[in-house]
C-alpha cells in the first residue's frame, strides 16, 4: 500500500467517510489540504460519503464541529463530488444499489444466512473506482475500515475473521467476489506518512509521525502496531 502512494501516478483519490472522520477527529484536515496542493489530480467523495461525513453528523452536537470542518474543505473544493470529473450521481447510485446487494451476499453462515459486511459509502467508493478504471483513469480508494480492504486484498482472512467472530463456518461465493478484486486501497495512515515525508505537517516535532499514526489508529484506522512501526522506517526516495 505504501508503494502505491509513493508512486502516486493516480489522477483520483476517492475518500470513504471512515478516512475523513479519522483525520477530522485528530485535527489533521490541514495536512489533507496541504497534500491536495501538491497532488496532480482530484480528491473525490461520492454523495453517499458526503452524507456520512458531513450531512448526517451536522445534525448532531457531538460531531457537528468535525462536520463543519470537513464541509469547509468541500466548499474550498479540496474535496469534490464525482460530477466534477464527469461521473453522474445517478450512475454511481444505480451501481451502488446493485453492488451493495452483491457484496452483502458474498459471505454466508452454514445456515445460508448472508452476512452484511459493507455499507453505502464504501460501496459507492468501490463503484466509482470501477467506473474510473473502465475509463482508464487510475485511482486509489482511501478507506480506514478493515473489511473493505480485506474484501479486495485478502478475502480468505476476512472469512476467518467472520468465522471467529460468529463461531460458525463461513462460506464464500467466489463468483460475486470477483467484482471486488484489483482495487487499489490505502488508509489515512499512509496519507499522513506522506504528509510527513513531504514536510507538510503543521507541528514540527520529531515525534509527530508516531503521534499521527497512532492518533488515526485510535480513531478508527485499521492499522496494527507492527504496521505502524514498519511504516515509520520507510523513507520517500
Amino acid at each position: 500500500m505504501v508503494g502505491e502512494i509513493i508512486r502516486m501516478n493516480e489522477k483520483i483519490l476517492i475518500f470513504d467517510a471512515s478516512s475523513i472522520i479519522s483525520l477530522a477527529m485528530n485535527g489533521l484536515l490541514f495536512e489533507l489540504k496541504e497534500l491536495k496542493k501538491i497532488f496532480k489530480g482530484k480528491f473525490i467523495i461520492p454523495e453517499e460519503v458526503k452524507w456520512e461525513a458531513i450531512e448526517r453528523p451536522l445534525k448532531t452536537k457531538k460531531f457537528e464541529l468535525e462536520a463543519l470542518q470537513v464541509n469547509q474543505l468541500f466548499e474550498e473544493k479540496v474535496l469534490e463530488l464525482p460530477d466534477s470529473i464527469g461521473i453522474s450521481k445517478k450512475e454511481i447510485s444505480e451501481g451502488t444499489t446493485k453492488i451493495l446487494e452483491k457484496a452483502n451476499n458474498i459471505f454466508s453462515e452454514q445456515k445460508k444466512k448472508n452476512i452484511h459486511i459493507i455499507d453505502l459509502g464504501e460501496t459507492a467508493c468501490i463503484v466509482l473506482s470501477k467506473i474510473l478504471k473502465e475509463k482508464n483513469i487510475e485511482n486509489i480508494i482511501v478507506v480506514d475500515e478493515r473489511t473493505t480492504r480485506l474484501l479486495s486484498e485478502k478475502p480468505e482472512n476476512l472469512r476467518k475473521l467472520l468465522q471467529k467472530k460468529l463461531h460458525s463456518k463461513i462460506e464464500i461465493d467466489k463468483e460475486k467476489l470477483k467484482y471486488f478484486s484489483g482495487l487499489k486501497i490505502i488508509r489515512s495512515a499512509e496519507l499522513m506518512w506522506l504528509a510527513n515525508e513531504k514536510n507538510l505537517v503543521k507541528i514540527k516535532n520529531k515525534r509527530i509521525l508516531d503521534a499521527m499514526l497512532y492518533g488515526v489508529k485510535f480513531k478508527g484506522c485499521a492499522i496494527s502496531h507492527d504496521e505502524i512501526e514498519e511504516l515509520k522506517k520507510i523513507k520517500l526516495k
